[in-house]
């Protein structure tokens, strides 16, 4: 009784890691590569790596093993750390979808 306790605990606790892991990859995707530059942290394309690989050890490794651990910390730092700093930057530091006319101030208006 206590073992099935135990083991469901592990499992629940397993499955909000896998969560976690896998909202703070989603969340590095959707941020602009620009973004990462202007709040000085590491590149996207590094984030997307450290993230991907901490959701697939959490997928795939036991919880009690060393390797989950490893990559709960790579995602808290990336939640505590790179997330705000990106989205205290103008627009939240998400990508947006524009017209083709968008200049890098905003849209072109040709002039008038």
């Amino acid at each position: 009784m206590l073992m099935q306790g135990f083991v469901g605990f592990m499992w629940l606790l397993s499955m909000a890691l896998i969560l976690f892991s896998g909202f703070a990859l989603i969340d590095a995707a959707i941020r602009r590569e620009d973004a990462y530059r202007a709040a000085d942290k590491q590149s996207k394309a590094f984030w997307l790596i450290i993230l991907g690989l901490a959701f697939v050890v959490n997928l795939i490794f036991n919880i009690l093993s060393f390797l989950p651990i490893i990559g709960l910390i790579a995602t808290i730092v990336y939640m505590v750390d790179v997330r705000p700093a990106i989205k205290g930057l103008p627009g939240g530091g998400r990508s947006r979808k524009g017209s083709s006319s968008d200049g890098p101030y905003g849209p072109y208006n040709g002039g008038r």
